[in-house]
């Protein structure tokens, strides 16, 4: 019997895919291959023997911290830190390997599904020809082109069938994509995986260098030579008493000892879960740009317009009204303040200014945040120039991007929506997400020195 032209279109359809599915075909080479589960089982081994390696040395520094004051005690502390450190390191390097081998997996599960969907697609511009066939052509003429009855019945019976086989195509690519999308959202946050874990190798790298050094330092001091280790002693906690004292810069706001903000931060990240070496760099970065874009006052509240504060020149929209002149009147009232002598940020091209204190936040931001803020410092009211009240608003706002947890692609993208509102994505946002990482960074190591010399 003569067969309609619609079965072999079905058959293209699914020959690609029973072919994908048992040769791999169109696989991309990549550097990452996937692991035999043997080989993943053996690397969750390594990894877990890491775990306890990591937990008996961290024990030991925290037995040691009562003793950190004397030779014996410090050069044990050190010895325990950078053995965690390198114990943390191979067990990232574990976990690198382990998202090599998911990230292979995914990139192929990909390229399957994308051979998927245009085998589909093929199939289905198969298919809208042959409807197109019938469209063109009576039942009178498929009958008469037809050699025997059952033959005429046979195709028409196809041809009726094949907006039904259509339907079924479409729902197919329709879930392939979605299944395609869902596979390519779980890659990117493999590959963020992988580049956070890689920067805490990094990270962790330097931070066993200057432990070393350190440890290096005190083996040459002998148990005879006390007074000697007592010198290295009195060097180190004068340093940590330069640390605290130096002045941490706020925008619109005096600067206070770092000590100071060091507390304040380590509350914030308290109730946050946002690294106080962040908090800190975004308050550091956004001061350094008070320094260089300067700051405006308000002149009418009616239109938000303004001048500059130390210039006097005319600005247009230097607060947006009433949406921001309407809190900013209240905020700047109930403190006491006069609106008018209260800097803020001037405009930018292409949008408002109107920015108050360390935070840089709008009047009608601050007014969103004041609840939470008196929430987490149990205070009655907020104000955006005190510096607790600026860091806490901070770390609150870091939450809310996404900064908690410090993984470094989470922490670099948050300090782009912080400046933007938007993840990093190259450009002048770009550069101010990475000039933060790179301040957290210093901020870190000032912090944890301080923790080591308390």
């Amino acid at each position: 019997m003569k067969r309609s032209p619609v079965f072999f279109v079905i058959a293209l359809f699914l020959l690609p895919v029973v072919l994908l599915a048992v040769s791999g075909a169109g696989v991309p080479q990549t550097l990452a291959q996937e692991l035999t589960p043997a080989e993943r089982a053996e690397l969750q081994k390594q990894y877990d023997q890491l775990q306890v390696e990591i937990a008996a040395q961290q024990k030991i520094v925290t037995e040691t911290q009562a003793k950190k004051n004397t030779l014996k005690g410090n050069v044990t502390q050190l010895d325990a830190q950078i053995k965690a450190a390198q114990a943390q390191i191979a067990a990232k390097t574990v976990t690198i390997k382990q998202l090599g081998s998911e990230i292979a997996s995914k990139n192929k599960t990909i390229t399957t599904l994308a051979n998927r969907i245009e085998a589909g697609k093929e199939s289905l511009a198969g298919m809208l020809r042959q409807e197109s066939q019938l469209d063109d052509s009576s039942l009178a003429e498929i009958a008469f082109a037809n050699e025997d009855i059952s033959s005429f019945f046979a195709d028409v019976d196809a041809f009726v069938s094949i907006k039904r086989e259509m339907q079924a195509l479409f729902s197919d690519i329709k879930v392939t994509k979605a299944q395609t999308q869902a596979e390519r959202e779980a890659l990117a946050k493999k590959q963020n995986a992988t580049q956070d874990a890689k920067y805490a190798v990094e990270t962790t790298k330097q931070q066993i260098a200057v432990k070393e050094a350190e440890q290096q330092q005190l083996l040459a001091i002998t148990t005879n030579q006390e007074a000697q280790y007592q010198e290295v002693l009195a060097a180190k906690q004068a340093k940590a008493a330069a640390i605290r004292a130096a002045l941490f810069p706020l925008r619109d706001t005096g600067a206070i000892p770092f000590g100071d903000a060091v507390v304040y931060a380590k509350t914030a990240a308290a109730k946050t879960g946002v690294r106080a070496a962040m908090i800190l760099a975004i308050l550091s970065q956004e001061s350094a740009l008070g320094t260089n874009v300067g700051n405006c006052l308000v002149t009418d509240l009616t239109t938000g317009d303004g001048k500059g504060k130390n210039t006097g020149t005319p600005f247009s929209g230097v607060m947006k009204a009433p949406r921001d002149t309407v809190p900013f009147a209240r905020i700047t009232a109930a403190l006491g303040k006069d609106w008018r002598t209260t800097p803020v940020s001037c405009p930018q091209p292409g949008g408002y200014g109107g920015a108050m204190g360390p935070t840089q936040f709008i009047p009608s931001t601050w007014e969103l945040f004041e609840g939470r803020i008196e929430a987490a410092l149990g205070v009655p009211a907020t104000n955006p120039w005190n510096a607790e009240h600026a860091i806490m608003a901070t770390a609150l706002y870091l939450q809310d991007v996404g900064a908690a947890g410090g993984t470094y692609t989470a922490e670099q993208n948050a300090a782009c929506r912080y400046y933007s509102g938007g993840a990093c994505s190259g450009g002048a946002i770009s550069a101010y997400g990475a000039s933060v990482v790179a301040k957290a960074a210093k901020y870190q190591q000032d912090i944890d020195f301080l923790a080591d010399n308390s």
